[in-house]
């Protein structure tokens, strides 16, 4: 099957308002809770895989007033939220609806399941309102419905993404073709932009700016970008271009991650990691001498093509942070295409950060995330810079492969593979904490 750029664009980047995972859990709550004739209910119910309960647990929800934590992101989603509106399921939230979720919880009517040996994204969800049982599954994708039962009857919904019965996903059969691509097969996809396309990139652009914005005026979550501003002031630091990404990408996750009610463009699943593909390489324009806007915007396409690329296959959740190592190479493939660089340091930029972040792990969804995000924006820059002036790693070096190709292919192995007992012992450790603390 053949893909062109607007599939990819289409498929991989969308807005998302708050952080991914307890957004999904809302999905599979208001996707249930919609075949019901009554907007109340006596139970919720919740099974999860261990990624999205690991995402899930300590993220503020928007909306929230600071709130967190699986069965709010359900019960929100119950008595609050629209499933029409999938990754922005919770944009109708307010006070009372916050409030309706709050007693549902303190009435014991939400119950949260983890499902320890469940590998790959699966959110199941039953609601009981009188004699009435609801259900909904949501698998491989954060915003993939695929069943809706009432009363054991499956039932048919626009929610539901119909596929030929065997038929992979859009996503699934986009990540087959992606895998197959070479650095410059990718690189030329870009040629394939429309205006529309451009449009639709800037509109990227201009949703993830409002979050920088929002987090660099208030300082919410962390305050790592606010932070790093007020260094920038006080004489301690100086700004260059490496600052400037990272004070913008850090900025923003500051925001989302604290519960703003503001949605990101998300790339290939994930709004921090759209954050990461899209935020440094804006930054990076402005020490750009006559630089076209049309440029600027090839580069993010770029970004998210390899942000793409990498979590084909890396899959969806694992114990390596995606921002870092997805989003953080398609960041440094936009800077270094920015920047004007050619094929071959594209490829050695692409390897000098994941010689430099491939060891972040995921240790869920927080607002510690900014720091991290913070991290890959500024390592995507200097990866970049290196490679220009001909500071490339050496595919002898550890999981470095003699092209970029196998080098992303190394950390989908390492991610895949290798990392499995060390996801389990991050979501133990997290467990212990959570349960210390009751």
């Amino acid at each position: 099957m053949q893909f062109t750029v607007k599939d990819v664009l289409s498929i991989q980047v969308a807005p998302a308002l708050g952080c991914t995972e307890p957004v999904a859990i809302a999905l599979g709550a208001a996707s249930a809770m919609s075949l019901l004739p009554s907007k109340s209910f006596d139970s919720l119910e919740i099974a999860v895989d261990p990624n999205v309960y690991k995402n899930g647990l300590a993220v503020c929800i928007p909306g929230a007033n600071g709130l967190s934590g699986l069965d709010m992101a359900a019960a929100l989603g119950a008595v609050g939220g629209d499933p029409a509106l999938r990754l922005e399921v919770l944009q109708p939230i307010n006070d009372e609806f916050v409030n309706a979720a709050k007693k549902a919880i303190a009435d014991n009517k939400v119950t949260v399941t983890l499902l320890k040996e469940q590998q790959g994204l699966l959110i199941r969800t039953k609601i009981t309102s009188g004699d009435n049982i609801a259900e909904s599954v949501i698998e491989d994708l954060h915003d993939n419905i695929t069943s809706l039962t009432l009363n054991g009857v499956s039932t048919e919904s626009p929610l539901i993404e119909i596929n030929p019965t065997g038929a992979p996903s859009p996503v699934a059969a986009m990540e087959e073709w992606l895998k197959g691509l070479s650095l410059n097969d990718l690189i030329a996809l870009t040629d394939q932009l429309d205006d529309d396309d451009f449009a639709f990139l800037q509109h990227g652009v201009d949703v993830n700016m409002r979050l920088a914005e929002q987090g660099l005026k208030y300082g919410l979550g962390l305050g790592v970008g606010k932070t790093l501003e007020r260094l920038v002031r006080q004489g301690l630091i100086k700004k260059d271009m490496m600052l400037a990404a990272r004070i913008l990408a850090s900025g923003a996750a500051d925001a989302r991650m604290s519960g703003a009610s503001l949605p990101a463009m998300s790339s290939a699943g994930s709004g921090n990691h759209g954050l990461t593909a899209i935020l440094p390489i804006w930054a990076v324009k402005d020490y750009v001498d006559d630089i076209e806007s049309k440029s600027v915007l090839e580069a993010i396409a770029l970004s998210h093509i390899v942000t793409a690329y990498v979590k084909a296959h890396t899959g969806r959740l694992s114990a390596i942070c995606g921002c870092s190592v997805a989003a953080g190479a398609g960041a440094t493939a936009g800077i270094t295409f920015l920047l004007g660089g050619d094929a071959k340091h594209i490829a050695g930029a692409i390897k000098n950060l994941l010689e430099d972040l491939a060891g972040i792990i995921c240790d869920g969804a927080k607002t510690g995330c900014a720091l991290k995000l913070a991290t890959a924006a500024g390592t995507a820059v200097q990866a970049a810079l290196f490679s220009l002036q001909g500071v490339n790693v050496h595919d002898t070096d550890g999981i470095i492969g003699q092209s970029s190709e196998d080098t992303m292919r190394n950390i989908g192995t390492l991610a895949v593979d290798g990392m499995i007992q060390t996801d389990k012992t991050i979501l133990a450790i997290m467990l212990e904490k959570q349960f210390s603390d009751v």
